[in-house]
């Protein structure tokens, strides 16, 4: 979950095609995206007891000229010592107890809210790299008290290069989080992430990746993380495209193992 804007504008778009079609819609019709996904991971991030999360995304994205607009939310499920959050990690918190003194517990409701903005910066060559640059903004909609969200707004920067070789797709993410004040977990921190991922086409509709992903301790009580994230996109029709990827943890503060599926519909 830690970077898939990136990888579904790859798998949507077969390559750099995604830009292309940008372009031709630029002085037409602004079009459209929806897509939903099931997001599971497990790991003991450090703990006595495992953590696991569901994660239900839905999200809603508007593409006019060169900007695409976002709006996502999510149904989210976490069990276990409620010190680990979705799209995070294992971060601790100010107690050195879990929630009520119970060593696991199981929390669900609404989670957080994202607002973004992507800007595709043109092009000065055929052969030169693409550069996108975008703004995001958390808002605290996951319930605090629960330990489903900090409940302090967030705010990051990112930006993601493309490069076609051949039939590969080679793309990098640079990006910052800026984290607001939490009472719950009073030691996030900002902190700079970075992936590094390339995507090949197997067939004219079945294309294949990995993604190598980076990221800074987001809090004082937690470590950097590293991860792995093998993914296989299909696109079933013109206007829908599946996707399911498997991400490996390699540190403490990062699930053990994580598997996802994602649908996009297009219009």
């Amino acid at each position: 979950m830690r970077n898939l804007k990136v990888v579904w504008k790859i798998a949507v778009g077969m390559g750099l095609s995604v830009h292309a079609w940008a372009q031709e819609t630029e002085s037409s019709a602004a079009a459209n995206e929806l897509s939903g996904g099931v997001y599971y991971a497990t790991g003991d991030y450090g703990q006595d007891v495992d953590t696991s999360i569901y994660y239900l995304p839905l999200s809603f994205e508007r593409h006019i000229g060169n900007w695409n607009l976002q709006l996502s939310t999510a149904h989210l499920e976490i069990s276990g010592a409620g010190n680990v959050l979705v799209n995070v990690g294992g971060v601790g918190r100010n107690e050195l107890e879990p929630i009520d003194g119970i060593e696991s517990q199981s929390q669900k409701g609404l989670g957080d809210t994202v607002l973004s903005a992507t800007y595709q910066l043109p092009s000065y060559s055929a052969t030169a790299p693409f550069f996108d640059l975008g703004l995001e903004v958390k808002i605290p909609t996951a319930n605090e008290e629960q330990g489903l969200g900090t409940g302090a707004y967030d705010y990051g920067l990112q930006l993601d290069a493309y490069q076609q070789l051949g039939e590969s797709t080679l793309f990098a993410t640079l990006g910052y989080k800026l984290r607001g004040k939490s009472d719950l977990f009073d030691q996030m921190q900002d902190s700079a992430f970075v992936s590094l991922g390339i995507s090949r086409p197997l067939t004219a509709r079945l294309s294949y990746g990995l993604i190598y992903d980076y990221r800074e301790a987001a809090s004082k009580r937690s470590g950097e993380t590293h991860e792995l994230l093998p993914f296989v996109s299909f696109a079933l029709a013109n206007e829908w495209t599946l996707m399911t990827y498997v991400v490996k943890g390699f540190t403490q503060d990062s699930a053990d193992i994580a598997v996802g599926t994602q649908l996009n519909y297009r219009w």
